[in-house]
């Protein structure tokens, strides 16, 4: 299993808007090519200006095409605008993991 791990840092004050932008015009269509998340997470303590989502894949190539997928797809086009737009995200961290050995889900 692959995961692909996101984390986001936002301008202070602008986690919410980030989230009810990314809620209205974000998830549904991320969700239709990727599936639902294994997590999506907003930080309790340390650096409360973020948030991180975790999304699992079976490899790299089926992510590979489904982030192609979704690449293409014009509602995703016209949120990725409107964030953009928006200037909410600081930066983006992303990390693709694997489990360890022993670890089985």
């Amino acid at each position: 299993m692959l995961y692909d791990h996101r984390y986001y840092r936002v301008r202070f004050g602008t986690l919410q808007k980030q989230l009810s932008l990314y809620e209205e015009f974000g998830w549904t269509v991320q969700r239709k090519y990727l599936g639902d998340p294994l997590a999506f997470l907003v930080t309790e303590t340390g650096d409360v200006n973020s948030y991180i989502h975790i999304w699992q894949y079976n490899d790299a190539t089926e992510r590979v095409v489904k982030r192609a997928r979704l690449g293409q797809d014009a509602a995703w086009q016209a949120y990725l605008g409107k964030a953009a737009e928006a200037g909410y995200i600081i930066s983006q961290k992303t990390s693709l993991l694997n489990s360890a050995p022993f670890f089985r889900t």
